[in-house]
């Protein structure tokens, strides 16, 4: 029996990946579970099996193409007694509205639901899911992924169209290109009338993240509040060598990040506005009781977001270890899809490259993120004597629709408390 094997649903809001490199080759007996392709989406790299044994009719990829979920990569001549459902193409039995299904074994893999001989649905199960909470018929919607497939996107856009009371803008189409998302399809001019040039194609990483900043942009109202820590305590209190010699077994060190991180947590609590996202649809906002922060990390593939879960609940020397691993994980391209999920406030390092201020770009459906500059060293007039203090600029980006000036200035100060006073860590030394 041929079986034809398509991209999987790799996750929630995940719609393409491009192809990194090919593991197999036509005429091939391949085992079940055995990788055959390797590729990169949601700036992940993820390894794709095989669900079947078989031998390779066919390879419908190559190695830096970006197809969409659903795409046919593979056709497979299947050998055994498994059967697989033609309509289904493989994937797991439909779930039906109000069962309590169990996780499936291969739970990569796309699930497609079909609700009666005549119509197929094809959607991800946190799409049903959503279907089934705004009390939609999925059937009645037209998918704009590849086959029909109904992205979350689809079902909101639907929701929108049979609900006028709620004027609130919801995205009508998946964002599967920067066009898509920036709705600007003016033509460039011809740049090659003024001189040389070259085209580079837009992929991989940087791709991701073009279309990720333009939705933010597109949906977030961002302000920018910044202002000044003296950090000259916590200069002295973070390089004790005893704080030193207690990590020194694990490789890592008490960074900046970590105390602002930590101290971040701690904010979040007594202004809880900056730890929510607003559900344009039921207009509601989600406030968020559990404190996961994103963490960027500069990598040669380019900015990556993993969330370091539960910092309020951890302390400043597990914390100190965890963010080393985190970063090394991400430095070597092995962090996971689950690695950059679940965060609720995001931070930006740029300290160490430079940079007294910026405005950075809210990780969307985040409602804000807090930028940590460069230190600097400068002279303060202090009770009328000149002083050298060491001073770290932070600036936040806020959604205004969630927060006010007043209160984003009162977050940050809570922060600044906490920088400024070292021995308020002490608590959370874990020592």
């Amino acid at each position: 029996m041929s079986f034809d094997f398509k991209l999987p649903d790799l996750g929630e809001g995940i719609h393409e990946a491009e192809v990194l490199s090919v593991k197999v080759a036509e005429g091939q007996t391949i085992a079940e579970d055995q990788i055959l392709f390797e590729v990169e989406t949601d700036k992940a790299i993820v390894e794709i099996p095989s669900p079947v044994s078989g031998k390779i009719l066919k390879i419908l990829v190559k190695g830096g193409q970006i197809i969409s979920v659903g795409t046919i990569m593979i056709s497979v001549e299947e050998s055994g007694q498994k059967q697989i459902s033609p309509a289904a193409n493989y994937i797991a039995d439909a779930e039906q509205p109000g069962e309590n299904t169990k996780p499936k074994e291969k739970e990569l893999f796309v699930k497609h639901e079909v609700t009666n001989l005549d119509v197929v649905v094809i959607a991800s199960p946190a799409t049903r899911q959503l279907a089934r909470e705004l009390k939609i018929d999925l059937r009645k919607i037209a998918g704009s992924g590849p086959g029909g497939k109904i992205f979350k996107e689809d079902v909101l856009a639907y929701a929108e169209s049979i609900n006028n009371k709620h004027s609130a803008p919801v995205l009508s189409q998946s964002v599967n290109s920067v066009a898509n998302i920036n709705s600007n399809n003016n033509p460039l001019p011809d740049f090659s009338k003024f001189g040389s040039i070259e085209r580079l194609p837009l992929r991989s990483l940087r791709r991701k993240t073009a279309q990720s900043m333009a939705l933010s942009w597109s949906k977030i109202p961002h302000v920018t509040h910044c202002d000044e820590a003296n950090i000259t305590n916590l200069e002295i209190f973070r390089n004790r060598s005893e704080y030193r010699d207690h990590l020194k077994d694990s490789g890592a060190r008490l960074t900046l990040t970590v105390f602002v991180m930590k101290a971040i947590s701690l904010a979040l609590q007594e202004f809880p506005e900056f730890n929510t996202s607003l559900d344009e649809l039921t207009e509601e906002i989600i406030v968020k009781h559990y404190y996961n922060l994103g963490m960027a990390v500069a990598t040669e593939r380019g900015l990556i977001v993993p969330v370091i879960k539960s910092v309020d609940k951890k302390n400043i020397f597990d914390l100190a270890i965890e963010i080393s691993e985190v970063a090394e994980k991400a430095r070597a391209a092995k962090t996971e899809l689950a690695d950059l999920q679940g965060g609720t406030f995001s931070v930006t390092n740029i300290g160490a490259i430079g940079g007294i201020s910026a405005t950075p770009i809210i990780n969307y459906p985040e409602a804000a993120i807090l930028a940590v500059m460069k230190m600097i060293e400068r002279p303060i007039l202090k009770q009328g004597q000149l002083e050298n203090v060491c001073v770290l600029p932070l600036c936040l980006a806020f959604d205004h629709r969630l927060a006010d000036g007043a209160q984003a200035a009162k977050f940050v100060r809570a922060i600044i408390k906490m920088l400024e006073q070292p021995t308020l860590f002490e608590d959370h030394l874990g020592i």
